[in-house]
């Protein structure tokens, strides 16, 4: 009983600070920062509060497959959360947030092969519903559902974020396999600093007039932004330890309401009530994954 507590409380805390992150993100982008600088700098300072603690834990015992999916999850984490600050640019929260919802069916099928996850008919039954919540809520864009809306550098910004960091997310399971949840949110951190740097100088990004853009509403924009991906990250490894991670995203798409109504309320973004319909459908895929696990 008290495990299913805190699991319910580790799933609230990141339905909760992944939009909240989200609209962070998007908030510093539009003061002018660029969005690689943003991702960097997040993984950045989260780094510096990882390194002050890493000196309690034992690193000795790690393993080389420890060291081999840290460096991988990093690439595709950095890579994927780059394209994701990208994307929040100029894109709508309410229309972003809901195509998340198809990591969950990317983390299934990398689940199968690289963590013998096994979906069951209700998983896949599930997996269909999202699918058509989405449909309900990528209509209310001006392109509507057709192949014409993958022509939104937006979309296609999200689509590869989505892509990259369900990858990434099969790797932090492995990760806390091989570790455990605390020494995994380490990794990720400071793995991801590296390789979002190596993002920064390879998109030649010029970091004398990134840190001159720097003030104190920015400074406080980015410290809400490390707590709500530090809680992110942490609560995210914890449900991770306890469940599959195709299931488990499928759980965090419960995220989806809130993005759509922060969209509403802060960029007052439209066709809410669609919106809303198509993420409780959206949603009703997802608890069913979990329900007949």
């Amino acid at each position: 009983m008290t495990e299913i507590i805190f699991i319910s409380l580790a799933v609230f805390l990141r339905v909760l600070s992944n939009p909240l992150g989200n609209v962070f993100q998007k908030q510093l982008t539009q003061r002018g920062s660029h969005p690689l600088w943003v991702n960097f700098l997040t993984y950045l300072l989260l780094s510096c509060v990882s390194l002050v603690l890493i000196n309690f834990l034992k690193l000795r015992d790690l393993s080389s497959d420890f060291w081999l999916y840290s460096i991988v999850g990093g690439i595709f984490g950095a890579m994927g959360n780059g394209l994701l600050v990208k994307a929040l640019q100029k894109g709508n929260l309410s229309i972003l947030g809901p195509i998340n919802s198809y990591k969950s069916i990317i983390g299934l099928i990398f689940g199968i092969f690289l963590l013998g996850e096994i979906p069951n008919v209700w998983g896949v039954i599930g997996i269909g519903i999202i699918i058509y919540g989405s449909y309900l809520v990528l209509d209310t864009t001006e392109e509507r559902f057709t192949p014409a809306l993958l022509k939104n550098k937006e979309i296609q910004f999200r689509i590869g974020a989505m892509i990259l960091t369900a990858i990434e997310a099969v790797f932090v399971k492995k990760i806390i396999l091989a570790s455990s949840p605390t020494i995994a949110f380490f990794s990720w951190c400071i793995f991801g600093a590296m390789f979002s740097f190596i993002l920064v100088l390879a998109f030649r990004v010029n970091l004398k007039h990134e840190v001159e853009k720097l003030q104190m509403c920015t400074f406080r924009k980015l410290l809400l932004l490390i707590i709500c991906i530090g809680t992110m990250q942490l609560s995210t490894n914890y449900v991770f330890e306890n469940m599959d991670v195709g299931y488990a995203l499928s759980l965090f798409q419960l995220s989806i309401l809130v993005s759509v109504i922060l969209g509403y309320h802060i960029f007052h973004e439209k066709d809410i009530r669609k919106k809303i319909f198509g993420s409780a459908i959206m949603i009703a895929g997802s608890v069913l994954i979990i329900i007949f696990k």
